[in-house]
């Protein structure tokens, strides 16, 4: 039986998400099918060689452990070993600079700049969001008006403007096909999660930006935003080791999510 590695981070504190319940869930369905070693991913090298592949869950933000993440990623490499998600997108797994590429190409993306030069691009907003590049989780995001944005040290970060928007809207992807939709009702509660029924405007949104990533495998999520004349914008782009918030699927949907997953792991044995 095809022993996988699964890596998540148990015990991370994360504001609004139970990751150990997610885990242990998708775990718990996941041993019928193989042998399952579940891992930290700050101690994943030592057990590479003893597995067929590795699974990169609910880790965490890698910025808290950056050299350790890149140890990894150059074992993974030099020794040729398969993971879920496969390591070569171009979005969140590489840090926000995507979002500056996609702003440029014209895609519907919140407008994106990092010099202050570029400041006319964004419209006159009466506030700006700032970001750190290789930021996650809302880490050292700031909300300035433009006095205070002048003044700001901006080395590394990213400059958006701050939009009205109803609600934010998360498009939920495997292997590049459309699952699920959640959407937060509530835009200053942004994990309270309730189902909705994506329509094919939507999708034709979301997939917009799975194409362009265009992974060889592994679960994406696209987060955008529902501004108020109904069009959307893409906030960010998750292809690393996005919250699949599986809780809050119906019972019906949670098992069809799962029995994909098993399939798209057994396409790599």
């Amino acid at each position: 039986m095809t022993t996988i590695l699964y890596l998540t981070d148990l015990y991370y504190d994360a504001k609004g998400r139970e990751y150990y319940k997610e885990d242990l869930f998708i775990t718990s369905k996941l041993k019928e099918h193989f042998n399952i070693l579940i891992g930290n991913p700050q101690q994943a090298i030592s057990s590479l060689n003893f597995v067929d592949f590795v699974v990169f869950r609910n880790t965490g933000v890698v910025l808290e452990y950056s050299d350790y993440f890149q140890k990894f990623l150059k074992e993974v490499s030099k020794n040729n070993i398969t993971t879920f998600n496969s390591f070569d997108g171009k979005a969140d797994i590489i840090g926000k600079e995507y979002l500056l590429n996609l702003t440029e190409l014209g895609f519907p993306v919140i407008p994106t700049i990092d010099k202050l030069s570029d400041i006319n691009i964004l419209e006159n907003p009466e506030k700006y969001v700032v970001k750190i590049k290789d930021g996650a989780d809302s880490i050292g995001m700031e909300i300035l008006n433009k006095e205070e944005l002048l003044v700001s040290e901006l080395k590394n970060k990213l400059i958006q403007p701050f939009l009205d928007f109803e609600y934010e809207i998360s498009f939920y992807y495997l292997n590049n096909e459309f699952q699920y939709a959640l959407y937060a009702p509530d835009k200053n509660k942004r994990w309270e999660l309730k189902e909705i029924e994506a329509t094919p405007e939507d999708i034709t949104f979301a997939d917009k930006f799975i194409t362009w990533n265009n992974i060889q495998h592994g679960i994406t999520r696209v987060d955008a935003c529902r501004l108020k004349n109904n069009s959307l914008l893409l906030i960010e782009l998750e292809d690393l080791n996005p919250f699949l918030s599986l809780e809050l699927l119906s019972g019906e949907k949670q098992e069809r999510f799962i029995s994909n997953l098993v399939e798209a792991f057994k396409a790599l044995e």
